[in-house]
């Protein structure tokens, strides 16, 4: 099992369930997300919460046996998690990603695409993508924290804390985990306090579409040819 789905009251839980790779990302487990996500959609749930098993919520795609797939499954895989972060950021329903530990590229963009973003004071991000050329998530970034504060933290492969998180705003609450039911709590009355058809078209008009242009810079750019060897590079070089 990669993905525990729980039902609490009128909300639903996912827990990325690989704790042992630290919740990265497989194919496997995308595709249960996204699974998980349309079904969550359809059945009309109102509160819908991802979070983490083990040490953090996700250090993000698992680069395990990539050596062993030729690059056009690289970019598929790619492609995939794309499709995962909009159908997340679309969903109409009030949606909550609980953070802690050290979170890492497409685990920071799954944070990033949810609406409330709680993360332990403890929590880091970091978002190493163009470090071997990949563009992902990163108008969705750009839009929560500002252009110049992106361009910064992607140009520089920075990471950043989750204080820092909270005061450019890509953390939207501070929270021990003993306060996560609480928040939980509070979402659920949060998505009770309006009409659900109307949080849908609230949403539709603050959020905009930008999926059609960051798919195109998502396949543009992992479809240079070399992808395996720039993630080799990136792997071999030393981590901060």
């Amino acid at each position: 099992m990669t993905l525990r789905v729980e039902q609490d009251g009128d909300r639903r839980i996912l827990t990325l369930d690989r704790p042992e790779k630290a919740n990265a990302l497989s194919a496997e487990l995308v595709e249960a997300l996204i699974a998980a996500v349309t079904e969550a959609q359809a059945a009309g749930v109102q509160v819908l919460a991802l979070r983490g098993a083990g040490r953090n919520f996700s250090a993000g795609f698992d680069f395990g046996g990539f050596e062993d797939q030729g690059e056009d499954g690289l970019v598929e895989r790619f492609v995939r998690i794309e499709t995962l972060l909009q159908q997340v950021a679309r969903l109409p329903c009030v949606t909550v990603a609980l953070a802690h530990g050290r979170n890492f590229g497409a685990g920071v963009d799954l944070f990033g695409a949810c609406r409330w973003r709680v993360a332990t004071p403890g929590s880091t991000f970091r978002m190493p993508g163009l470090g071997f050329g990949l563009v992902l998530g990163t108008r969705r970034f750009a839009a929560i924290v500002g252009r110049e504060r992106a361009r910064e933290i992607l140009e520089g492969l920075v990471t950043f804390d989750a204080g820092r998180a909270h005061d450019i705003g890509f953390v939207t609450r501070l929270a021990p985990e003993d306060a996560w039911a609480a928040v939980l709590d509070e979402a659920a009355a949060t998505s009770r306090a309006i009409p659900a058809a109307s949080r849908a078209m609230l949403y539709r008009a603050l959020e905009g579409g930008t999926d059609e242009a960051d798919m195109a810079d998502l396949v543009r750019s992992a479809s240079v040819p070399g992808l395996k060897d720039r993630i080799r590079a990136y792997l071999a070089k030393p981590k901060s």
